[in-house]
């Protein structure tokens, strides 16, 4: 407050009325400090005379007001103070006012402080001289200050905390730099502040106490503590110095809550690789059991010692692979799972092979074809899909020496044990029962899809959308179908189509097309209705010339219209195919080939999304998903045995996994297929196809994405049929989450350290989704008290004694109210909703500084 400032409030003190009984007005101002004596002399107020008051003349000023001018008033001024018994004019201060304006009494006044801490104030003086500062001080709105509330609203501002709370000033200290000197909050602390109060406080809320303090041995002292919240301290004997001895819970907690901020997380990592670089971690975990650290979460480390374990225990064939899932799974709720989630889910893939390979350990079945193609179709193929979400997250993460380990271990089960024996024993079935007749009893063929599905439709007059995925094969589409019936309301059975031989994209596309019919000519054309069919115009020709109200186009040109585009397109038409490439335009380059499944995941999301505009934007109800063939493929370089000489005959057409001829006769090695049952055949051509998975040998690269063959990866063909339904239709059943719910019915907390069970209240099936959410202990304003724990409630068991989850709380230290309510959290972590907010009461009794 400058000269002028006091001028101005003086001049309104004396200016205001006076009371009952006063003549005049008289007006103390005590300047303890003395900061405005030398300013005194030239302050001027109307009416008023400024007398100075000191030591020696109190007697002196008490007769000047009483006798020699008791009608005039007065500014006294004086730095004295004037409560004491020996001050003669004690009584005049009674009736008088009394007006400070020194500083720390303007800020006591100011900001509501009582007096009594002025010696506070006075202490941090140079912390309220600016401004801005105090500002900020004053826009905590704290209110019934004591010393400690007043030391922590000016760390939380020095700090630029927009609520006074040590948890908060601690982590921005850490976050800026674990190196003291080049702490700028520090340097704030040392400069306005006395930076042995931060250490005081942390001292007390975290037990860290050292005669050399250093931010660096904090961070590690906090980490390790809570590491020993996870891990028994009888294994930590290493880095004991760096447990705190009190108050382990708030170190937890105040590590928990910096791990699951959304932004502030990637400091903590970064702090948390020091650190275990610094206490030699890796060292200590050698002699840790699986069980004593699979829930820690402190530090990265843990993660890599999990999945080393997990690897390890493959490589040496120890067969506990529902230990290790569930190992896996349990560690998807963790800190560092996303770090290595690619790692994590090639693991996974691994255990899921090995674990199919010990249940059909004794073989694989031999016998007759359609017990074959039925048992791949119920069975066989989850191998190809574990197969291809290995090398999808295995080319996330390449370069790690682990993967590569377990790359020997799965291209052993799959190539050498699943495909060798699987495609043998097909191949011999295929030889007995099918060479001369490619059917199967109970199975519809390809080239009957279009009178069996499409035609009914027309026939009543209904509209139906046809999407043909070139070399979408049968494991893809089961996870499409199952994709389509959790995640929309509509209802999508999956079906299978014996495909046509050679698999290959020019037959199989023709043999979806309406049709009276199929033939090849002499140079290896596919012909419909004596027409060649070979690519999109002539396919739309077809069509049309079956359905005169009809659409045929690539699937992009639908992506790449707007909304009232697709409605215009589309208005009236009764018959619509769409052609999706994306998988075979990846896997049939040799230089593109290594991302087919890569391909198979992005083509995923595409159908996905083609039949959610099918639906919503152009009101589609019957839509069928197809393909024209599948494929092998297999990410080692295969050997050349797996390749076989073309045999001197006179060929149509020779390819990797077939050739077409008019001479019949045996070939050693290959498969001769009579194509009479699969297209008219005038030709009377025959399909050679090598035995199992073999190649022809030809000039060039590209050898690893094939079909053309008889494997049932080439030929079993999935037809989806996604049937719409809509809210409040006739069997229409909306998408729901399960729920997540506590069990435990006490609702009283007794102990910082405490135990609760969750309900996973459905299983995860069709139309009931999976629900993952935050759980945690909190007050009414909303402020965080424990840590927190994560549930995914994805589990489909029936049992629901396997639907439940125990987990473990531990609360900050700090006072609870007994007569007050706290809550138990439950947050949906997609959506930010509150699913459940349980009340309890807190009563921890005397808290202790030893948890137990």
């Amino acid at each position: 407050m400058n000269i002028e400032q006091i001028e101005s409030a003086l001049h309104d003190i004396f200016n205001e009325p006076l009371k009952d009984g006063e003549l005049r007005k008289i007006v103390f101002w005590v300047d303890k400090d003395n900061e405005f004596t030398e300013e005194i002399g030239q302050l001027q107020i109307n009416g008023v005379k400024v007398h100075p008051l000191t030591e020696l003349n109190q007697f002196y000023t008490k007769y000047l007001l009483e006798e020699e001018d008791p009608t005039s008033s007065y500014l006294i001024y004086t730095n004295l103070e004037l409560g004491v018994e020996e001050n003669w004019l004690a009584d005049t201060v009674l009736y008088s006012k009394t007006f400070y304006a020194d500083k720390v009494s303007l800020i006591l006044s100011d900001l509501q402080i009582d007096p009594s801490l002025r010696a506070v104030i006075k202490k941090y003086e140079r912390f309220f001289n600016n401004k801005e500062r105090f500002k900020k001080f004053q826009a905590l709105g704290m209110r019934g200050f004591t010393e400690e509330k007043i030391e922590l609203a000016i760390m939380s501002v020095l700090c630029n905390e927009k609520t006074p709370d040590f948890e908060g000033v601690l982590k921005a200290v850490l976050m800026d730099t674990l190196n003291d000197g080049d702490n700028k909050y520090l340097t704030l602390m040392d400069k306005y502040f006395d930076i042995s109060v931060f250490w005081k406080y942390v001292a007390n809320k975290y037990g860290y106490e050292r005669e050399t303090k250093t931010l660096k041995t904090l961070f590690i002292h906090l980490t390790v503590t809570a590491l020993s919240h996870s891990i028994s301290e009888n294994y930590l004997t290493a880095v004991k110095e760096f447990i705190a001895v009190r108050n382990k819970t708030n170190a937890l907690v105040f590590i928990d809550h910096w791990m699951h901020h959304k932004t502030d997380y990637t400091v903590f990592d970064e702090y948390s690789e020091m650190v275990e670089q610094e206490i030699l971690l890796s060292n200590i975990m050698q002699s840790i059991p699986i069980e004593e650290f699979k829930q820690a979460d402190t530090f990265p480390y843990i993660d890599k010692a999990i999945i080393i374990y997990i690897a390890n225990s493959l490589m040496e064939k120890l067969e506990d692979y529902e230990e290790y899932s569930k190992l896996i799974k349990l560690r998807r709720v963790k800190h560092y799972y996303e770090q290595y989630a690619s790692v994590y889910d090639a693991l996974y893939y691994t255990v899921k092979m090995h674990a199919f390979y010990k249940d059909h350990e004794q073989g694989m079945p031999q016998g007759r074809a359609i017990d074959l193609y039925q048992a791949y179709v119920n069975e066989f193929s989850k191998m190809d899909t574990y197969y291809r979400k290995f090398y999808v997250a295995y080319d996330e993460e390449n370069n790690h020496e682990l993967l590569k380990k377990l790359k020997e271990l799965v291209e052993n089960l799959y190539t050498n044990w699943y495909m060798g024996e699987l495609s043998s024993h097909w191949s011999q079935a295929v030889k007995s029962e099918m060479m001369n007749n490619w059917t199967l009893p109970g199975v519809q063929n390809q080239q009957s899809f279009y009178s069996s599905f499409i035609a009914p439709h027309i026939r009543r007059g209904e509209r139906a959308f046809v999407i043909i995925s070139d070399a979408m094969r049968y494991e893809v589409g089961v996870e499409l179908a199952e994709r389509l019936n959790s995640e929309t309301m509509g209802i999508c059975d999956i079906q299978t189509q014996l495909g046509v031989l050679p698999s290959v994209t020019k037959l199989g596309m023709a043999s979806l097309l309406p049709h009276r019919n199929l033939d090849f000519d002499e140079n290896g054309r596919v012909l419909v209705n004596g027409k060649d069919s070979s690519g999109l115009e002539s396919r739309k020709k077809i069509i049309e010339s079956y359905v005169e109200d009809s659409v045929v186009m690539h699937f992009q040109d639908v992506f790449d219209m707007n909304k009232a585009g697709r409605r215009e397109t589309f208005k009236g038409k009764k018959l619509i195919y769409l052609y999706h490439d994306t998988i075979d335009a990846m896997g049939d380059k040799a230089s593109t080939e290594i991302y087919t499944f890569n391909a198979v995941e992005t083509a995923l999301n595409q159908l996905y999304d083609l039949v959610k505009i099918i639906r919503d934007d152009l009101s589609g109800t019957n839509v069928y998903i197809t393909a024209d063939h599948g494929f092998l493929y297999q990410r080692d370089t295969l050997p050349e045995s797996d390749k076989i000489e073309k045999e001197s005959i006179d060929a149509i057409e020779v390819k990797r996994r077939y050739l077409l001829s008019k001479e019949k006769r045996d070939i050693s090695g290959q498969l001769a297929i009579d194509l009479s049952t699969v297209v008219d055949n005038e030709q009377q051509l025959t399909a050679y196809v090598p035995n199992g998975t073999i190649r022809n040998r030809m000039q060039g690269s590209g050898v690893n994405f094939v079909h053309g063959g008889a494997s049932l990866q080439e030929i079993v063909v999935p037809v989806l049929s996604f049937k719409n339904k809509r809210a409040g239709q006739k069997g229409s059943q909306a998408i729901q989450k399960v729920d997540i719910r506590l069990t435990n019915m006490t609702r009283k907390i007794t102990n910082s350290i405490f135990n609760l069970e969750f309900f996973q209240t459905e299983k995860v099936e069709e139309k009931m989704i999976s629900r993952t959410v935050v759980i945690y202990m909190g007050d009414e304003e909303g402020n965080i008290l424990s840590n927190e724990e994560t549930i995914i409630g994805d589990r489909s068991y029936d049992n629901p004694a396997e639907r439940t989850f125990k987990l473990q709380f531990v609360l900050k230290s700090i006072s609870y109210d007994r007569n007050k309510s706290y809550y138990l959290i439950i947050k949906d972590t997609e959506t930010g909703v509150i699913t459940e907010k349980v009340p309890f009461t807190i009563n921890l009794g005397i808290v202790s500084d030893f948890d137990f």
